[in-house]
């Protein structure tokens, strides 16, 4: 029975081990600011709240405007950054200005989705399927270390039943046992949370710094569609986020390359990112498609890494700034407030 002990510490030590290993790559990176509003959006609230901002702030000068049943119109095709940029192009190539059509096509814009690689390599967000296998570490090590505890009572009995007076086993292994569940809680909560310390400190500090502005677009970037001053501009993105949900799409890696990701139908360009966001409208998550706090999804949306041509890599694949983005991992929501 001794022998049995050692071997409980020994896999159980190992097992630790492993979980804490992977936990850490999936959260490595050297850190850093959040360099503007958009990369802030995506923290906050995935790809949903980085269009929800760029459309914040292309309404708040009067670039465009939304009205009617959530019609979009261009009245100054001036853009001062690639999600601008890719909000105009969106909305030239669509048949049609509506509002939900345009957020989901922007969302799987390679502007939108070069944001989350980019944090991703800098640990400011965790990559979504090396999240995903330290959640499934997390959930397997706590399941197989309860089914311990039987084999361990069984072990116990078996001793105790023999001619020797010894520590019954199961106090014998019971540190490793509290030990390994623990840990496996532990690291599952760390996991389940998108945004790492390091990306939260930075959001904090990019907040703290603009605490005293108003602008429309920063108030979604930090705090959601809840903090947009206008209320008709916020109940055209709260009604749009909530009808328009992106469709699943396969958990397969391939690529796709166009003129405009709002050409392809998002059962074949999944979004892949799915940022963590606290709260908001919409939700439901299923793969392919981009989001931000929703009820069942937190948070979310694509990534590409790279901010040049096609590539290939850990997180995701994607193309120059006019193509889409897939991947073998995703998960879709569709709030951002």
């Amino acid at each position: 029975m001794n022998t049995a002990a050692v071997v409980f510490y020994l896999v159980g030590a190992a097992a630790v081990a492993l979980l804490v290993v992977k936990l850490n790559r999936a959260r490595r990176g050297p850190g850093g600011p959040v360099h503007d509003r958009h990369e802030l959006a995506f923290l906050n609230g995935g790809p949903a709240r980085v269009v929800d901002t760029a459309l914040a702030s292309l309404h708040a000068d009067g670039r465009l405007v939304v009205g009617g049943p959530g019609i979009v119109q261009v009245l100054r095709p001036t853009a001062h950054d690639p999600v601008e940029r890719a909000v105009l192009q969106e909305l030239s190539a669509a048949a049609h200005g509506a509002l939900g059509p345009l957020r989901l096509a922007v969302m799987r814009h390679a502007a939108v989705q070069e944001i989350g690689d980019g944090l991703s390599a800098r640990g400011l967000i965790m990559e979504p399927s090396a999240r995903r296998s330290a959640i499934r570490w997390s959930l397997g090590l706590g399941f197989a270390t309860v089914a311990m505890v039987p084999v361990a009572l069984v072990m116990t009995v078996v001793e105790l039943a023999g001619p020797e007076s010894a520590v019954p086993f199961i106090l014998k292994v019971l540190p490793v046992i509290v030990g390994v569940l623990v840990t496996s809680v532990v690291c599952g909560s760390a996991a389940g949370g998108r945004v790492t310390s390091a990306g939260r400190s930075a959001v904090t500090a990019y907040g703290r710094a603009h605490a005293g502005l108003a602008d429309p677009g920063l108030l979604v970037a930090l705090h959601g569609l809840r903090a947009l001053p206008d209320p008709v501009l916020r109940e055209q993105l709260a009604t749009a986020a909530r009808t328009y949900r992106p469709a699943p799409a396969p958990h397969r890696r391939s690529s796709s390359s166009g003129s405009s990701s709002s050409s392809y139908d998002a059962a074949v360009v999944p979004v892949v990112w799915c940022a963590a966001a606290a709260g908001g409208e919409g939700g439901g998550c299923g793969s392919g498609s981009s989001c931000s706090g929703g009820s069942s999804c937190s948070g979310g949306g694509s990534s590409c890494s790279s901010s040049s041509s096609s590539c290939s890599s850990s997180s995701s694949s994607c193309s120059s700034s006019s193509s889409s983005c897939s991947s073998s991992s995703g998960s879709s929501c569709g709030s951002s407030s």
